[in-house]
């Protein structure tokens, strides 16, 4: 999670996103396999959306097919829980962490997150019971949340 927390602190600050980083994970080799902050690459792009993206592009497939490429035990960290809905029209971050599971090695079988997402701009987030219902684990990593809000809020207005 603090690899992740780094990352984030690289998303130039704005109001109209939260700055998150997400780390792609090999569990059973102990290997980072992507990374990636909000905005890292070009749009409106997410942390876990850069990740997936990255490691499509190391591995020569379209980011809808990465689950197919992606190690038995895989799992990813991020930041804030991933989001259920996007205003930008771009997929949300649950459904592509979904999509990996259509491989054969089941995809993404555990999230790690280190706060819920904030209720700012979409309303309540209902990624994580999307995740459960599809047998995706959700653990919330602590001791990190003032970090990880400071961090995600910056650009901001505060009140």
């Amino acid at each position: 999670m603090r690899l992740a927390l780094s990352l984030a602190e690289k998303s130039p600050p704005k109001p109209t996103n939260f700055r998150v980083g997400a780390v792609l994970v090999d569990t059973r080799r102990n290997e980072i396999l992507s990374t990636g902050f909000t905005l890292e690459l070009p749009g409106n792009t997410h942390a876990e959306q850069c990740c997936f993206q990255k490691f499509a592009t190391l591995k020569g497939v379209a980011e809808d097919e990465v689950g197919g490429v992606l190690p038995l035990d895989c799992v990813i960290y991020t930041t804030m829980e991933p989001c259920g809905k996007r205003l930008s029209g771009n997929l949300p971050c649950i459904e592509r962490i979904l999509n990996t599971r259509n491989s054969p090695n089941g995809g993404i079988k555990t999230v790690y997150t280190g706060v819920a997402e904030p209720e700012t701009f979409v309303g309540q987030n209902t990624g994580r019971a999307k995740l459960e219902q599809a047998d995706i684990s959700c653990v919330h990593v602590p001791g990190f949340e003032e970090e990880i809000l400071r961090t995600a809020t910056a650009g901001h207005e505060q009140h």
